[in-house]
């Protein structure tokens, strides 16, 4: 029985891995589990999966919790998470945390050695330099949860890289990929929360309204799959069938194709690199709509251009990027700026910071603590200045 971490635990990949462990416990047992701040589902699962111990990261909480699962140890704060990483026993954790507040657990998964199943999208994102280091120095395996990236890490797994010509991410096109442009203007938060069709939580949901979640995928799987930029495609495909395309320099080309569901990729992520009976629905190929791809278009998504584009200069300006993107949304969710407004604040604060080539840790955890408060403190005259 494989033993896991979950970090995220009560995030949508969190609660869908549990899925996948409720239907697999005879082959995972979840022995460390985290959460930010939702104490009551975290204590709730503890108790249905007699997890071990528990770690709530908001140590505001501390005080406030009364009702301990029982069999269970319940940590709070963020050091504590890191210093558990660093000493229990597990065989594979998966990132579920969002944003760049997982980058830390991600490096230490790493340094611990054990293999990372890795959802946390910004950890590569961001220090994708440190990481690969990291690696280089682990005996860990990192394993991508991201339905392209598994897809691609699929179609791969029988020949190697130098074979391959080029990858081709899909992407939806989120709620917006055929609404007039003249309308943007008018995009409410309740319509851009509705994906047509991903289950996700608020702010991945926004991050591919905007495509900026398809450029944040192009940077990861540069660092994955050791490709350069300038071959790494994208192509909108509205049905979410086909996950992702792997070109292969002999001109032949192999499609990863299933149901739109994340079950599927944490399961192998998981099992890696097997794979195990699963209970999600067959895909009926009789039942699959006409397929149908299209180029992302730079007007209706120029936020997707600029993340590839910061993505080819490399250093601090993928942080600098995510940094202002996370505030953004955080400003786009509580009812301080529009939706067009999120693109035009990133892309003035990107152009105007100076890029450091290969930060430490160090530097890549202070500059996105300085461009997000930045953000948040001084978005209306940025607005004015625009």
């Amino acid at each position: 029985m494989k033993k896991i971490a979950i970090l995220g635990l009560t995030g949508s990949i969190g609660l869908s891995t549990i899925e996948v462990v409720r239907q697999h416990q005879d082959k995972f047992k979840i022995v460390l589990a985290s959460a930010h701040n939702n104490y009551k589902k975290l204590c709730s699962l503890a108790d249905e999966f007699n997890i071990p111990q528990i770690v709530i990261t908001d140590k505001k909480l501390k005080n406030k919790i009364t009702d301990f699962p029982k069999n269970t140890s319940i940590f709070f704060s963020e050091d504590k998470l890191q210093e558990l990483l660093e000493n229990s026993d597990y065989d594979i954790a998966l990132n579920a945390i969002s944003g760049s507040s997982g980058l830390q657990s991600s490096m230490t998964i790493i340094s611990h050695g054990v293999d990372l199943a890795l959802a946390n999208k910004e950890s590569l994102v961001m220090a994708g330099h440190l990481i690969k280091s990291e690696l280089q120095r682990s005996n860990s395996r990192l394993i991508p949860v991201d339905s392209e990236h598994s897809a691609i890490l699929q179609a791969i797994s029988a020949t190697s890289m130098d074979q391959v010509r080029s990858i081709i991410l899909t992407a939806s096109g989120g709620p917006f990929r055929e609404l007039p442009l003249s309308e943007f203007n008018k995009i409410t938060k309740a319509q851009t929360l509705k994906h047509p069709t991903w289950e996700m939580g608020a702010k991945i949901t926004i991050d591919s309204a905007t495509m900026m979640n398809k450029g944040l995928e192009v940077i990861e799987a540069h660092w994955l799959f050791k490709k350069d930029f300038k071959d790494i495609k994208t192509v909108i495909h509205p049905q979410s069938i086909i996950h992702s395309l792997v070109e292969f320099v002999d001109g032949s080309i192999i499609a990863q194709m299933g149901f739109p569901t994340m079950k599927l990729p944490i399961l192998f992520a998981l099992s890696y690199p097997e794979h195990i009976q699963s209970s999600v629905a067959k895909t009926d190929i009789y039942k699959i709509p006409d397929l149908s791809f299209s180029e992302v278009e730079k007007d209706r998504f120029p936020l997707f251009y600029l993340a590839c584009e910061i993505g080819r200069k490399g250093g601090i300006l993928p942080t600098v990027l995510n940094a202002a993107n996370e505030a953004a949304i955080d400003l786009f969710l509580n009812d301080k700026i529009g939706f067009i407004q999120i693109f035009k604040i990133i892309n003035y604060i990107v152009n105007r910071e100076k890029n450091i080539q290969f930060p430490d840790l160090e530097t890549i955890v202070e500059t996105n603590n300085v461009i997000y408060q930045k953000v948040k403190k001084d978005y209306r005259n940025i607005l004015k200045r625009i």
